[in-house]
């Protein structure tokens, strides 16, 4: 794609929630047309984007039609109808990130395998086919198990500790990691267009919520040494070389007691270790996807400035219409941005929106995260 072309190019996107949304806010810029496929009839896309279309992202008909329609076809959840992609590529329709890719991430077990295949390191694992096989693994314990497809933001995932633990193991597809007694939780986003141009944000360190394994905090750049974030960004670059991937991936990482670093998982899409970057780098990640997938040149991720990412999740007890408390005071604070992502319901845990916050001293910056956090509330 030429420069002279970006605008007569229509961006289709499979997906249309808040990842989406942010994608489209950074679209706005450059006068490009996006075109939204989601099941939610309300999805936080739907009055933004050129066009919305209400659909099942896995129905192989509805994803085809849609993507007839536009020049460039890109997700921004992985849960969609790979065969429909197949075949608009194999008519000319760009697709990125590939469709082979979206397949092999889909499932964790074959994730996990590409990884061994291709000498990146990760922890080791075990292949289960049902509960029966977990019980036959007594031995491999600590260990994580996680459900093959479908699982997402903690969902179908397990620790299992001792052998007590086992009931809760899931009696389908999956795979037994051994635990990892890690030091931290990194990631790092790394971008690729056609061209072959690849650039990385600098690695993040990663806080999870200690019952719903998502993430709760983040901080850039990550409070690692220099060898440590350099391995981190090694690593990404390798996975993402290996791939051949067009688009941008992250890469979470453990970094063990004794310094490696280990691939966790991976996702080809904008992702919740990234949203910071709208307001603490020089390109955010939702600007660097749309130039990857369009070819367009990638743009400088050096960070501008040490930043916090709060996530707002929906608090627990509390359904319905939401509601959010602290929004005043949150906003007078200097150095705070606050993104809320459209959804007029609330649930427990549920991702309403995030808060970055800005501070070049780094115990101030993290006394604000938790002032934030207590801060602003979402309930109904």
């Amino acid at each position: 794609m030429t420069q002279e072309n970006y605008q007569s190019k229509t961006l289709g996107i499979l997906g249309g929630g808040q990842l989406g949304r942010m994608v489209i806010q950074a679209a706005i810029n450059y006068n490009l047309t996006i075109h939204i496929l989601d099941p939610d009839e309300n999805a936080p896309c739907r009055d933004i984007c050129k066009k919305f279309t209400q659909g099942d992202l896995k129905d192989f008909d509805t994803v085809y039609a849609f993507g007839k329609e536009c020049d460039v076809i890109t997700i921004e959840i992985e849960h969609v109808n790979t065969k429909a992609l197949y075949k608009l590529q194999s008519e000319g329709k760009k697709v990125f990130p590939q469709p082979h890719i979206i397949e092999l991430i889909q499932d964790k077990r074959s994730q996990k395998q590409f990884y061994k295949d291709n000498l990146i390191s990760t922890s080791d694992f075990i292949l289960t086919e049902n509960k029966a096989d977990v019980y036959a693994q007594e031995d491999f314990l600590p260990a994580v198990h996680k459900l093959g497809k479908e699982g997402y933001d903690g969902r179908g995932v397990q620790l299992l500790k001792e052998a007590s633990d086992m009931e809760k193991a899931f009696d389908a597809p999956g795979l037994l990691e051994k635990w990892i007694d890690f030091d931290k939780e990194l990631a790092v986003i790394v971008a690729r267009n056609e061209n072959g141009e690849l650039k990385t944000f600098p690695a993040v360190e990663c806080a999870f919520h200690p019952e719903h394994n998502m993430v709760e905090f983040l901080f850039s750049p990550a409070d690692v040494s220099d060898d440590i974030a350099e391995k981190a960004e090694k690593v990404a670059i390798d996975v993402m070389k290996k791939l051949n991937m067009v688009g941008i991936l992250a890469v979470e990482l453990f970094v063990t007691k004794d310094g490696d670093v280990l691939v966790n998982e991976i996702a080809p899409r904008p992702h919740n270790s990234g949203h910071h970057t709208i307001e603490a780098n020089f390109v955010s990640q939702f600007e660097q996807h749309i130039r990857s997938v369009m070819n367009m040149p990638l743009g400088a991720t050096d960070g501008r400035c040490p930043a916090a990412m709060v996530n707002l999740l929906g608090e627990a007890g509390f359904t319905g219409d939401a509601i959010v408390e602290g929004m005043d005071e949150a906003l007078s604070e200097k150095g705070v941005y606050i993104h809320l992502y459209g959804k007029k319901i609330t649930k427990p845990f549920r991702k309403m929106g995030h808060v970055t916050i800005l501070e070049e001293d780094l115990s101030a910056l993290k006394s604000k995260a938790t002032k934030i956090k207590d801060t602003l509330k979402i309930k109904a």
